[in-house]
């Protein structure tokens, strides 16, 4: 099922022994484009720090309630390394906080998440043994905020054609498989859908992010509809007319 991160925002979270806060933002993995952190808006619980909630340690979504379930205690999540509030997550942080649960490192392994394509796999094996080997090498810090993103221009081959205003996510990875992107200034009234493998890159200096495909393109695009469910017959006709390979039977 695929979900939009700016429906998702201010989703409750709740604790193995009570609720935490609510969802405030996602951190992503700008090499897989996957989900790696939701950050909560814990009040007066936690203040002046960063709460990180992995997908690793959530339970089944209740998306009537708009709630998501913690597989942790509140002391647990408490006892996490300390992120101040304005602090970037380096490797470094994510190293330590993994540690702290002896959960692998979701970025060794070779899969979307570690190993598997699914985080609750992590959480599977961290039951099983804590004793989990791990390499010395932490390697780049990757994860991006999505508020940051969520207003950058993006361009196209041959010019500009709107600004990032949504990410769809697939719940079960948590990998996000398209930008929703508003193009008010170009053309009016129209929201277009963009496969995630049409991003080139994303110049993080100059607040942009690139596509290798042509304005023109995008502009004879599938319709979108935003407040329509996106399902796959749809997926379909929009990976065709872009000549994309499929997600799903990747």
């Amino acid at each position: 099922m695929l979900r939009s991160t700016k429906t998702m925002e201010g989703y409750k979270l709740a604790a193995a022994d009570g609720p935490i806060g609510k969802v405030k933002d996602f951190l992503f993995d700008e090499t897989q484009w996957t989900i790696r952190w939701m950050v909560a808006d814990t009040g007066d619980w936690l203040p002046k720090r960063k709460v990180l909630i992995s997908p690793i340690s959530l339970g089944e979504p209740d998306w009537n309630s708009k709630l998501f379930p913690v597989r942790l205690t509140k002391q647990e999540i408490e006892d996490a390394p300390g992120l101040e509030t304005d602090a970037p997550v380096s490797r470094e942080y994510e190293s330590q906080w993994f540690d702290q649960y002896g959960w692998p490192y979701y970025w060794e392994g070779g899969g979307i998440w570690g190993g598997s394509v699914y985080p609750a796999t992590l959480y599977t094996r961290a039951e099983k043994s804590t004793a989990v080997e791990k390499s010395p090498e932490a390697g780049p810090h990757v994860v991006r905020s999505i508020d940051e993103v969520s207003h950058y221009h993006i361009e196209a081959e041959d010019g500009g054609i709107g600004h990032v205003e949504d990410f769809i996510v697939d719940e079960e990875p948590w990998t996000i498989r398209y930008l929703a992107v508003d193009t008010r200034n170009w053309l009016p009234g129209r929201k277009v859908l963009l496969p995630i493998e049409t991003v080139k890159s994303i110049e993080w200096a100059d607040q942009k992010v690139f596509l290798n495909v042509e304005r023109e393109v995008v502009k004879n695009s599938p319709k979108y509809d935003p407040f329509a469910p996106i399902n796959r017959e749809y997926e379909v006709r929009l990976y065709d007319y872009y000549g994309r390979p499929v997600y799903w039977e990747a």
